[in-house]
């Protein structure tokens, strides 16, 4: 088959990351694929592999929309792609643009987020979304990446007869258990021998909800002298600063360390004991739960989109905005640490969330759409 798969960039993202998992995977398998970004930009480039082509659609700024749809339009009639996969919001929309522009165009959107409170953000995303949600019932189908995301896109008026569940898969070969490669960083964030590092990660922005992790902080560090926390993802935004406003308020200085964005993520996920989420809203398949787990980390995450699925019994999961069953679910998971009560973390990734089932199954979807153009 020939496939396009199309996204904004390539920055350092859930869903960047699977389309660069999905995009090497069918290469390997003898398609011709290439991927069209808005913008040539973001670490994950580097993780292309040389069999897949990658165009750059030199989106300028918020204006730049005809002439990215006719640059788009053009590419289309040059690939001429069995299928146009399409990842995030905007370029959703642009998918079912051509698939209206342009003859023959089969279009797969995907949806990779679940109750998000669209009140939290600005007009532009409110606009983009509603948008969104009307028009992606002229995709030919609609991907999901987890079983919340999909019940939800369905409340908010997709349509239920086009809508698959193919779960993210996670790259078990790049995220492994490889303590001495955190050793370094905990060092550095001041983890010492018999300390729990605890890591929340993920970029500051409302869904994250990094409050209630900051308070959960506080909560765990007045009753275990033992344990720190470590923050990482971009901060730099006028929530993070009241974040770590917070955080410095509650007399979290001397233990809860922001590092801001880091490629190094196979170390980052190393040096922790402990991966936490504390979302509160939004997340379908949140990847940094499966990364974390096929590094053996074992995590502590509230009850949003699929994490419960995904963390099983090798988890603790906590009700979303409370930061003293969150801080209950990090001292319980410290216990079962210190007594040797951990197992079984990286074979539930690798049994369940594998890329090879990730790939398996939306290569098989595209070949069935294909074969009905």
């Amino acid at each position: 088959m020939r496939i396009l798969l199309l996204a904004p960039s390539l920055e350092a993202g859930g869903a960047e990351r699977q389309l660069v998992v999905l995009a090497n995977g069918l290469a390997a398998r003898g398609h011709r694929v290439c991927v069209a970004l808005f913008r040539m930009t973001g670490p994950l480039l580097s993780d292309i592999s040389r069999q897949v082509v990658v165009h750059d659609l030199r989106k300028g700024g918020r204006a730049d929309v005809i002439g990215l749809l006719l640059r788009l339009r053009r590419l289309l009639r040059s690939e001429s792609p069995d299928v146009l996969y399409t990842f995030l919001g905007v370029p959703n929309l642009a998918g079912v643009v051509m698939k209206l522009l342009v003859p023959g165009t089969c279009c797969l959107v995907s949806v990779r987020a679940s109750n998000m409170d669209m009140a939290r953000y600005g007009t532009l995303a409110r606009l983009c979304g509603m948008a969104e949600t009307r028009l992606v019932r002229f995709a030919d189908r609609i991907v999901s990446n987890s079983h919340a995301g999909a019940e939800s896109a369905v409340a908010r008026g997709m349509p239920r007869r086009t809508m698959t569940v193919v779960p993210n898969g996670i790259d078990v070969d790049l995220f492994h258990p490889d303590r001495a490669a955190g050793a370094a960083l905990r060092r550095q964030w001041g983890a010492g021998e018999g300390t729990l590092l605890v890591g929340l990660i993920g970029r500051i922005d409302p869904m994250k909800d990094h409050e209630t992790f900051v308070r959960a902080a506080r909560i765990v560090a007045d009753q275990d002298a033992r344990v720190r926390f470590v923050c990482v993802g971009d901060n730099r935004n006028s929530l993070g600063a009241r974040v770590r406003e917070l955080s410095d308020g509650l007399g979290l200085g001397g233990r809860l360390v922001w590092v801001g964005r880091r490629d190094d993520m196979v170390s980052v996920y190393n040096s922790l004991d402990v991966c936490c989420l504390s979302s509160a809203f939004g997340e379908g398949f949140p990847n940094v739960l499966g990364e974390a787990m096929a590094c053996s980390v074992p995590c502590v995450t509230t009850d949003v989109g699929d994490a419960a699925l995904i963390v099983g019994d090798t988890g603790i999961v906590v009700p979303l905005g409370n930061p003293k069953a969150l801080a209950a679910g990090i001292l319980s998971m410290g216990g079962r640490i210190r007594r040797g009560e951990v197992a079984g973390v990286r074979e539930r990734i690798k049994e369940g969330f594998s890329v090879e089932a990730m790939v398996d199954a939306t290569e098989r979807l595209m070949g069935e759409l294909a074969c009905r153009v």
